[in-house]
């Protein structure tokens, strides 16, 4: 009788075994979209040219979520490792007629503090000596100190051009931040420098450099800058203040955009306070440093725990006693819990569209801006118009925050990217093609033959005007809402300028079932 129990278990539990073996190979049947190791770097997707075999059909087109460790390793972008940059290339024969850099600032000091922890020992001052460091960045410390000659806009003037304290201070930039933007800026000048595109007596309408009134992104700015052009001249340097994160000057007020932030803070909440894993992490952190958990998050350390991951600091401490009943550290381990809850979050995100629609209303003045600045480059190089010397807007340089490039990734359709990591940059270059035979088949309109769709656009592409956009030196053109579906002729590999003026000024709006900014910030949300 024992024996047969027993054999009654044995088989139970082989075909327990069985179903879970089943149910493993069915789980690794599932395919998975490969991201190479560069374009996981620069925190993007596949491409549309990658191979389309699978072994099962994909529906679900949602970007694997990155471990949480390697991902927070990329978002702090270590100087020291190389980089593919892709700025500058073209088909034979096209000119480069205006380049568009929006920059989020380097590496900074923590903007908030872990209660009953000692704060990251970081020095902010700047020295060769010191690691990471950079061929140029002696020159642009003595270089910063001529800064007084330049024309600096509002309280720009009162900010130091040089992160300056031996403890660093909450926001600061880092000499780790100084090198990224030096190095952004020493791999545009080797892209560009071929192009000529400003001239020895440039001016300050070509040459237009814009930030917040933040010290990090006006040293970011400005390492990018000497990178870019070593040894500038000050004296003919205007350094123009935005007051808005958002950059949109003028058209800030827009009470959609703002109900639509709300309504994307609210579900952020929802989905915190739902993942069980990540409150049991709080409330174990909060144990550890004698805090209430409300407290802790308040204090937000995964801004603090990210400045000692990015710098090889180990995590904070406290000692036993008093209000701390064991004491103890912060771990890795619940770094990773609260890094993979915002990864968490990033694609929730996207399915939820509430941060898309936000996104459109908060970049288009940026891209509005960018769109006009464009247009009449492009208008004065039109076929049969001669350039006139001096021309404006050859090169624009914005040194912006994370809540500037983050919606202007958004807003373009590049969901994929990732947060930005610091000193991202996004670039748009605006080309000419050269000259050719003005043949059109019977019928067909010229914005159709140069590629735009549907209705004539705003700016058509009478000129020969191309656009590309590039993220962190990857051209991502063609991954945009406004050039996704463009057929690329093989006499015009780029995406025409019109796509883009149409996109700005009309075809924008329609997700928000509007016509116009104006129609869209003043539509009751739904």
């Amino acid at each position: 009788m024992l024996a047969r129990n027993r054999f009654i278990v044995l088989v139970g539990v082989g075909a327990v075994l069985a179903i879970v073996s089943l149910s493993l190979q069915f789980l690794h049947l599932i395919p998975t979209t490969p991201v190479s190791e560069e374009q996981s770097s620069l925190g993007l997707g596949q491409s549309p040219g990658r191979s389309r075999k699978r072994v099962i059909p994909v529906t679900h087109t949602e970007p694997p979520i990155p471990d949480p460790i390697s991902e927070a390793y990329g978002y702090c972008n270590n100087p020291n490792g190389s980089e593919q940059a892709w700025e500058g290339h073209s088909p034979v024969d096209y000119k480069l007629l205006s380049l568009q850099v929006m920059i989020r600032h380097g590496d900074r000091y923590p903007l908030y503090s872990i209660p009953r922890t000692k704060r990251p020992a970081i020095d902010c001052t700047l020295s060769p000596k010191k690691t990471p460091t950079h061929p140029q960045l002696n020159s642009f410390i003595g270089h910063m100190a001529q800064g007084g000659r330049a024309i600096w806009e509002g309280t720009l003037s009162s900010l130091p051009r040089l992160p300056n304290h031996s403890a660093c201070e909450m926001g600061e930039l880092t000499q780790t931040g100084v090198v990224q933007h030096l190095r952004n800026g020493q791999l545009l000048r080797q892209a560009y420098k071929r192009h000529k595109l400003i001239p020895a007596d440039w001016t300050t309408k070509q040459l237009w450099v814009e930030t917040t009134g933040k010290s990090r992104t006006v040293q970011s700015g400005m390492a990018l800058l000497y990178g870019f052009m070593p040894d500038f001249d000050w004296s003919r340097l205007t350094v123009h203040h935005q007051w808005s994160t958002l950059f949109c000057g003028s058209a800030c007020d827009c009470p959609a955009r703002n109900r639509y932030l709300v309504e994307e803070q609210r579900r952020q909440y929802r989905l915190r306070v739902a993942d069980g894993e990540l409150e049991r992490t709080y409330a174990e952190m909060a144990r550890t440093l004698g805090l209430p958990p409300r407290q802790l998050r308040a204090a937000n350390p995964i801004d603090s725990l990210l400045c000692h991951l990015c710098h090889g600091l180990s995590f904070p401490c406290v000692a036993a006693g008093g209000a701390v009943d064991n004491g103890g550290c912060l771990t890795l381990a619940q770094f990773a819990v609260i890094r993979r809850q915002q990864l968490d979050d990033e694609a929730d995100r996207r399915k939820a569209g509430l941060y898309h629609r936000y996104a459109l209303l908060a970049a288009h003045p940026y891209l509005n801006r960018t769109a006009n600045r464009m247009e009449r480059v492009a208008k004065a190089n039109a076929p049969g118009r001669q350039p006139r010397a001096g021309m404006d807007d050859v090169f624009g340089l914005y040194s912006a925050h994370d809540v500037t490039v983050a919606p202007l990734l958004s807003a373009l359709g590049l969901e994929e990217a990732r947060f930005p990591r610091f000193a991202a940059r996004i670039v748009f270059e605006l080309w000419k093609s050269p000259p050719a035979p003005k043949i059109h088949r019977q019928g067909e309109s010229r914005e159709n033959a140069a590629g735009v769709k549907g209705e004539r656009s705003t700016g058509s592409n009478e000129g020969g005007a191309f656009l590309r956009v590039l993220y962190n030196g990857e051209d991502v053109t063609f991954r945009t809402t406004f050039c996704r579906s463009h057929v690329r002729p093989a006499t015009e590999p780029l995406c025409p300028l019109g796509n883009f003026l149409s996109f700005v000024r009309k075809d924008m709006f329609s997700e928000l079932n509007a016509a116009s900014y104006h129609d869209a910030c003043n539509r009751r949300t739904g």
